[in-house]
């Protein structure tokens, strides 16, 4: 491994060619090999076009440009991605081109209060000019991709990124003209259909697709999404399914709004495009905001200076009486005042659903987006050949590009279910987990280490007076549980329950107040709260901020609704919360991490997993900060219970900014617990996409060592890996059947522990694909490793074993997880770090939802610290 200091950093090799334990598996993965001609040229043009068009503009321009340019193109059909780029086949007559070319779009008159064409029916034919300049930029073949892909020479060669994008590029021009693009995704009505999913949003079927280097060659990645756009219906009806107290709004059109009312209906409008339907135009207006003034109130000054009254002006010149004249305009303009009425605006189609879904929301479109394997599998081979798939141009050919319509065949291996070791006084004590779903049971079993919780205390907020008499009932039944599992909860509460009305949530000086008495009474030295609320609330932020940073005390929250049936299940679920976020821990593993990997690891030598995750705020907020999770295990070889460190950081900033900090404190802590720094570090990162892989490796592979050298002489070996859960490689089980020569599909999930480090996955580089968890609904989706950086020299089955293991060790269920657990608990981590800032950037986004566009990010709100008592144990998980 090169110096990181002294020679640029290079991505892990893949170490050995793949892993060789466990039995194999016949599988189908929805990568669909590309062949391309290596020696094909593709030369590059950049393209300016004035006045800057839309998307949609552009991509008509770059249609008639080459309609009506043959000869000067060469009879080339050039790929465009719609913004600067063309990439064609053959070299242009001359390097440097010029056109104007005209299409019919109509120029607003920005003069006017209502983005009225000046004398539209006498020039609805008028002709738009557009100016195209056209340069080469460079020309390249796809040899370096070649050889990079056959992975022939041992040198280090960085992947040809501009060959790749070109191909990328042509391969999306066809999806890309027949499709509205959202990301790297295309949605249109002929990809699957739509679904209402509620307030105003529905649900679009569209495809993901994606070029690939592989270990089999050049790859399309293409897979089914899901996503979720603005109704296009009326602005009326839009706003009363979309916001609450609009709900009746045609039946009281007399109504008006209160300035809290107003700004809600604005924030739900902002940067919506909408048409009228009160004239004939292809104009679409973008919202900047609402009117201060009601509709009845607005004026305007014609061109002789008159002043005219809006609602007088739609009667006079459309014969249209204004219903709604106590509601605002819409001001489509930046600068000007320039008004819409909102019963004459339509939703424009195809506009993607910025805003925050709600729960029921995403529960709609997540069930749109749960197929069964076999399902799943037939939809993304019918959108390979279907009519706007990648394959339903001609622009493939020109750059003689062949993709097959046939999934990838491959093997993966399945690794064997680890021997897990529980507690000491249940009657089994150890337990293999030998059910296909790999889930056990602790019947008749103790969870490894049960805690003593005799301080604890209960509140209640809301619920029916039914609803709290169960309260005995439920506190008497859990306690029963937590004994079976060997964990200890007093049958009383250290001071009588608590019972609040749900309004105490909606004020933050009075729950706190209402918090410190409990804790008070508890003589400062609260185990636990429990807190039952009538319904989920925004309060709950509130109530786990106070908690854990002001107060000082871990809470568990549950639901009123989730007590009327008290299964064994339920109690035995909070239970293992409960435990462990008092200290405990639910399992080990029978064998010890250096029983099973002794080549690496040693009793004596502690090793620490660390876990790293950075949460954003959703797309409309473009101030509230990032927040950065690092969790660290605390002890050795059971490698079970991770403490947590978390900051805020600037406004999207995907690199964690304080980590060498953040990692100096978890060896310190590691080193309170064990009697000894970590003699290895394994570094679990996750959410970092691959375009970011570099510069996170670059930055906070460089953190860790920083953190290290501020212990003397501290050197350990690091191995970092990046955790993907947000990709589109799906696997499906498959099978020849001999006797009938048939290839069979099932519907049914790859099984926990199937492996894959071939085929599909990095021609060069360390990553293997792990499915670790049961898929119950819709299709499993694999878990992407990726190494960047191994010091330690794991081999491939080596690793994969480590983080198949740790995936059995989360402390909140008894079955193995999706996510190895560092970066799941960091995940949790990160999400309570965003809770505690929920309240207070609530307020400070409404007080700037004014401000339509911000130079530079706010100012960072730094994150509460939890507690001494608090921040050493799982109080995130």
């Amino acid at each position: 491994m090169r110096n990181a200091t002294k020679e640029p950093l290079v991505v892990a090799r893949r170490p050995d060619s793949g892993g060789v334990e466990g039995p194999v598996i016949s599988l189908l993965a929805n990568h669909f090999l590309v062949k391309f001609d290596p020696s094909l040229k593709v030369y590059h043009y950049n393209v300016e076009i004035s006045p800057n068009p839309s998307k949609e503009v552009a991509r008509m321009i770059k249609q008639k440009l080459v309609e009506s340019n043959s000869g000067l193109l060469c009879g080339a059909h050039p790929a465009y991605d719609g913004r600067k780029n063309f990439y064609s086949p053959v070299e242009f007559q001359n390097g440097k081109l010029e056109f104007f070319v005209s299409l019919p779009i109509p120029t607003a008159n920005t003069g006017s209060p209502f983005g009225e064409w000046n004398g539209f029916q006498q020039k609805q034919n008028q002709l738009k000019v557009f100016r195209i300049n056209i340069r080469a930029v460079s020309k390249f073949d796809g040899k370096d991709l070649s050889s990079y892909l056959s992975n022939e020479s041992d040198d280090w060669i960085p992947l040809p990124q501009d060959y790749l994008h070109a191909l990328d590029v042509v391969l999306r021009e066809s999806p890309m003209e027949k499709c509205i693009c959202v990301g790297r995704s295309f949605y249109s009505s002929s990809t699957g259909g739509t679904k209402e999913i509620g307030g105003g949003a529905i649900g679009w079927r569209g495809f993901f697709q994606s070029l690939r280097p592989t270990q089999q060659g050049l790859a399309l990645n293409v897979d089914s999404s899901i996503t979720a756009f603005h109704e296009s219906i009326g602005v009326i009806p839009y706003l009363q399914k979309r916001i609450d107290f609009l709900r009746d709004l045609t039946q009281r059109k007399t109504r008006s709004l209160s300035d809290d009312e107003r700004k809600e209906v604005e924030k739900a409008l902002r940067n919506i495009r909408v048409f009228v339907c009160h004239r004939e135009t292809v104009q679409r207006y973008k919202v900047y905001g609402l009117t201060e003034e009601a509709t009845e109130n607005l004026y305007f000054a014609d061109r002789d200076g008159k002043n005219l009254k809006l609602i007088d002006y739609f009667k006079d010149h459309y014969n249209y009486n204004i219903q709604f004249r106590n509601l605002p305009c819409l001001q489509i303009s930046r600068s000007k005042p320039c008004y819409l009425p909102m019963e004459l605006c339509m939703i424009c189609e195809g506009q993607k659903f910025l805003g925050k879904l709600s729960d029921d929301q995403t529960a709609r479109i997540l069930k749109m987006g749960c197929q069964r394997p076999k399902e799943r599998k037939a939809m993304i081979d019918g959108i390979v050949r279907g009519p706007a798939g990648p394959t339903s141009g001609n622009q493939a050919e020109e750059f003689k590009l062949h993709v097959s319509k046939e999934m990838s065949r491959l093997n993966g291996r399945i690794l064997q279910p680890p021997k897990l070791k529980l507690g000491d006084g249940g009657h089994v004590r150890d337990i293999t987990p030998s059910r296909r779903d790999r889930q056990w049971n602790l019947l008749n079993s103790h969870v490894f280490q049960g805690t003593r919780i005799e301080r604890w205390a209960l509140i209640s907020f809301g619920g029916t007076q039914e609803q709290k008499s169960n309260l005995p009932k439920f506190i008497n039944q859990l306690s029963r549980r937590c004994e079976q599992l060997g964990i200890f909860l007093s049958k009383s509460t250290v001071v009588s329950p608590q019972f609040e009305p749900t309004q105490v949530l909606n004020n933050v000086t009075l729950l706190e107040s209402k918090l410190k008495k409990i804790h008070r009474a508890a003589s400062n030295n609260l185990q636990l709260l429990i807190c039952i609320m009538e319904k989920k609330h925004k309060g709950y932020a509130d109530l786990k901020r106070i908690a854990e940073t002001s107060v000082g005390f871990v809470s568990q929250c549950c639901l009123y609704p989730n007590l009327g049936k008290l299964s064994s299940q339920f109690l035995a679920n909070l239970a293992l919360k409960i435990n462990a976020k008092v200290g405990g821990s639910t399992v080990a593993l029978y064998n010890s991490l250096p029983s099973q990997i002794p080549r690496l690891f040693r009793l004596d030598e502690p090793v620490i997993f660390i876990g790293a995750d950075v949460t954003h705020p959703h797309p409309l907020d473009d101030s509230s900060p990032s927040v950065a999770a690092v969790v660290g295990s605390m002890n050795w070889p059971a490698a079970n219970k991770y403490v947590s460190r978390m900051r805020s950081q600037t406004h999207r900033q995907e690199i964690i900014q304080d980590l060498a900090a953040m990692v100096e404190e978890l060896l310190d802590d590691f080193y309170q617990e064990v009697n000894k720094l970590p003699k290895r570090i394994i570094f679990f990162r996750d959410g970092v996409s691959e375009t970011q892989f570099y510069k996170v490796l670059k930055e906070e592979l460089q953190a860790v060592k920083e953190a290290c050298a501020r212990f003397p002489g501290y050197k350990p070996p690091i191995t970092f890996a990046v955790v993907q859960k947000r990709h589109h490689t799906r696997l499906f089980p498959f099978e020849i059947n001999p006797s009938s020569n048939q290839n069979q599909h099932f519907d049914e999930n790859i099984p926990p522990g199937t492996v894959v480090d071939t085929v599909i996955t990095h021609p060069r580089e360390f990553d293997f694909y792990l499915c670790s968890h049961w898929g119950v609904k819709g299709t499993s989706r694999p878990t992407h490793y990726h190494v960047l950086w191994d010091e330690n020299r794991f081999t491939s089955d080596e690793l994969q074993k480590l983080v198949y293991n740790l995936c059995y060790t989360f402390a909140r269920c008894t079955k193995p997880v999706s996510l190895v657990p560092p970066a799941y608990y960091a995940h949790l981590a990160a999400y309570r770090g965003r809770l505690y800032l929920e309240r207070s950037e609530s307020v400070a986004f409404t007080r700037s939802s004014n401000i339509i566009s911000r130079v530079t990010p706010p100012k960072t709100t730094p994150l509460p610290k939890p507690s001494e008592n608090v921040k050493k144990l799982m109080f995130y998980c």
